[in-house]
């Protein structure tokens, strides 16, 4: 059943409608709810959406409880391919827990958080952006590692960051639902405005896995046997950044371990033919951040590694 979570007025006759494919079979309570399309260029979730409406919808009998998919947070972004709200020039995942008396904005966040709030378990998911390309991995707040590790664990991703908190982490949704008792996790994977199949069907098939833990789902998915992610805690992140603007060439892969002193890639001047800087690994590691759009400046971020 399709409702309509957001139905607000736009300037120009014309209405922000923010909408929820509802599910629901079988006499469980329990609530499970998949929603992305929070940043417009981030498209990963569109597929994962697409997937999971349909392996659900055609196997109704396994359900046992609510699943409701959210596809897009931020329809005016996805439709004009902007990583923010257009015409407002904001970053939607950084005015939740919103105002019921505020913006438009900040009316939508708060209406947003409310129909989650009480699920059994939001699953938000991104795909970085347009520079840079994750592997598939679940981010938490130190603050809640101890209640969602373990399911995060459940989502078929390679890679569990567990970061220390951060002010501007305080205005996301996953944050405010955490603290509003709702358990959230936060997946990223892939690459701005790109869909990467394999790691759509990965996430879909974790979904189903996590939901049969809860007791949601009737069946464990029989296609894949679920690998144990490297959780990462405490200070053990490195970050890679340019000392150098130009282009940053790379012949190697994110998801690989790299050894300390290993060459990353190197920063180059297509102008004069100089190799402005070599990149190398500064520790023994998992790289699961690595730089997608080769042009850079000084301090852009060029690659992560979980330190070994």
């Amino acid at each position: 059943m399709i409702k309509t979570v957001v139905s607000t007025a736009l300037p120009v006759d014309e209405r922000l409608l923010i909408k929820k494919n509802v599910i629901r079979h079988g006499n469980s309570s329990k609530r499970i709810c998949i929603v992305t399309g929070t940043h417009g260029d981030e498209l990963e979730g569109q597929y994962v959406c697409f997937r999971l409406n349909q392996i659900v919808q055609q196997n109704l009998e396994k359900l046992n409880g609510t699943v409701e998919i959210y596809p897009a947070l931020n329809p005016l972004g996805i439709d004009s391919i902007t990583r923010g709200i257009p015409g407002f020039d904001l970053d939607m995942n950084r005015i939740f827990p919103g105002n019921p008396d505020g913006t438009m904005t900040e009316q939508v966040a708060y209406t947003l958080l409310r129909d989650l709030q009480g699920a059994d378990m939001v699953i938000d998911i991104h795909s970085s952006n347009i520079f840079l390309r994750e592997i598939p991995q679940v981010r938490i707040n130190e603050h809640t590692a101890e209640k969602l590790v373990p399911y995060a664990k459940l989502l078929d991703v390679d890679f569990i960051w567990v970061h220390e908190a951060a002010t501007v982490l305080e205005a996301t949704l996953a944050h405010s639902l955490n603290s509003l008792d709702t358990p959230t996790l936060v997946v990223e994977m892939g690459v701005g405005m790109r869909i990467n199949h394999g790691y759509g069907n990965r996430l879909v098939n974790g979904i189903l896995n996590l939901m049969h833990s809860l007791g949601i789902w009737a069946e464990a998915p029989e296609t894949i046997s679920v690998p144990t992610p490297v959780v990462s805690v405490g200070n053990r992140v490195s970050f890679l950044n340019a000392d150098a603007s130009g282009v940053f060439l790379t012949e190697i892969k994110n998801n690989m371990i790299v050894e300390k002193g290993e060459k990353i890639g190197e920063i180059v001047s297509p102008l004069t033919g100089e190799v402005f800087q070599t990149v190398e690994a500064p520790t023994r590691g998992l790289l699961f951040t690595l730089r997608a759009y080769p042009i850079v400046y000084q301090g852009s971020l060029l690659a992560r590694i979980h330190q070994f």
